[in-house]
């Protein structure tokens, strides 16, 4: 099932993509700047979008989708370089990033408050993290929905949780958040937070 995933995402995302998915996506990853990590970046959608970042520094855990993303790296006009990490542990130094993007990553992490507190460690003081992730929705009956169809949808979606609460666990993290914007009757959101000075 793992060697299909990428090419499932890819084709499961494409009607999102084309429709508001891709403007929703586009209009986030366009305001990188400077040094870019970007967290799990699956096959590479968002790589064409960067325009004002130096270099981005790519993590992605799962190799047979970033076995996907190759063409999209020789595409992109910004240098982009790859690892196989987990957000939880990030090889690399400390106060290093401008900028951090995650799109649609988050219900995947198996640690979130540990990837959270690594993504504070890598960042500079001021750095910009940028998120576009579906949450737990707060209608009672459409969040148990989500609770009760977890456990399976982990299971056929690459450890996808339909019901993490990424917005609170930003709220409980040393992160500033600067603008929260809701898509979808707030099933997708877009995060903008910022490491404090």
């Amino acid at each position: 099932m793992a060697g299909f995933l990428p090419y499932i995402y890819d084709v499961a995302m494409k009607p999102l993509e084309k429709a508001r998915f891709e403007k929703i996506r586009a209009g986030l990853v366009r305001k990188a700047r400077g040094r870019v990590l970007e967290i799990g970046f699956g096959t590479g959608a968002n790589f064409r979008y960067y325009q004002g970042a130096d270099r981005v520094d790519a993590i992605e855990p799962n190799p047979d989708m970033s076995k996907q993303a190759g063409n999209r790296i020789r595409k992109s006009k910004t240098p982009i370089r790859t690892y196989e990490a987990v957000a939880e542990k990030l090889p690399f130094a400390d106060n290093c990033f401008d900028t951090v993007v995650a799109t649609l990553v988050f219900c995947t992490i198996p640690d979130p408050v540990k990837a959270l507190e690594e993504i504070y460690r890598v960042s500079k003081p001021g750095a910009k993290i940028l998120m576009f992730e579906h949450v737990k929705m707060d209608q009672p009956l459409i969040g148990k929905t989500q609770q009760s169809l977890t456990p399976v949808w982990k299971r056929l979606c690459d450890g996808c949780h339909l019901d993490r609460d990424t917005l609170d666990l930003i709220n409980r993290s040393p992160l500033d958040i600067i603008q929260v914007d809701s898509f979808y009757g707030g099933l997708f959101l877009t995060i903008e937070s910022q490491k404090p000075f």
